[in-house]
């Protein structure tokens, strides 16, 4: 049990319709700084739903979120963003038509000193950019344009960094190295909640699990744990 005074982000009894359709229900869990919480489950089982009311994209019909002690339930996205919390959408959305530096610089606010040490880290954590920093966004690989969103929600400074589907589409060689850079990030203090189909590539990352299931918790607890439980592994992790 994590005890929520040492909790980044704290959903208690959140809950997110769509019209007549329930996509959570009374969701809780907390997680603590500086670290990586994988989001399991299947298709339709609540994880966007989650990540989007986190980051005040979805309106939330009951329930409470905190985020770094602050209640931040009913705060604007752009609210939300500026104390710290950043999201990375399924689907690679980059700017197409900007180079990849551009896009990395357009997404910090800052003094220039500030802005050239953030894109310095970037890079740092994303070297596979560097060569291909005046190329457009669209002239990228599948793995470059995820590894370029991700740098550009870390140009923000996030305290807690929002993943959907960050693997989707990658060849395995890339997922490698894309979560090792993720894992990479709670060691440097960025928390980051990861909701993701992949779970073995997951778990192997993240420090605790949380397993939906047609928008309820069903399982909230270690990775290893999660990876010990039989019932789960036909369903969430795709083993027999």
């Amino acid at each position: 049990m994590i005890h929520a005074a040492t909790a980044l982000l704290r959903f208690q009894h959140v809950s997110v319709r769509y019209g007549p359709t329930l996509a959570l229900e009374k969701v809780s869990f907390v997680q603590p700084p500086r670290s990586v919480v994988a989001l399991l489950g299947p298709n339709g089982a609540g994880k966007s739903s989650l990540l989007k009311a986190a980051m005040g994209l979805v309106p939330t019909t009951n329930g409470s979120i905190q985020f770094a002690f602050r209640n931040i339930t009913e705060e604007a996205p752009e609210a939300r963003a500026r104390q710290g919390i950043a999201y990375v959408p399924e689907g690679r959305r980059v700017f197409a038509g900007l180079t990849a530096r551009e896009n990395l610089e357009v997404a910090a606010f800052a003094s220039r000193a500030e802005r050239k040490r953030r894109f310095d880290r970037v890079l740092a954590l994303f070297p596979q950019l560097e060569p291909h920093l005046a190329r457009r966004a669209w002239q990228l690989s599948g793995g470059q344009q995820q590894m370029l969103a991700i740098g550009r929600a870390l140009m923000a400074a996030p305290t807690l960094l929002l993943l959907d589907e960050p693997s989707l589409g990658l060849a395995p060689v890339l997922v490698e190295q894309l979560f090792a850079r993720i894992a990479s990030l709670a060691l440097e203090g960025t928390g980051v909640l990861l909701a993701e189909q992949n779970a073995a590539a997951a778990l192997a990352v993240a420090g605790r699990a949380i397993v939906l299931r047609a928008g309820h918790v069903v399982a909230d607890d270690t990775a290893a744990a999660i990876r010990a439980r039989p019932e789960l592994a036909e369903s969430v992790l795709g083993t027999a």
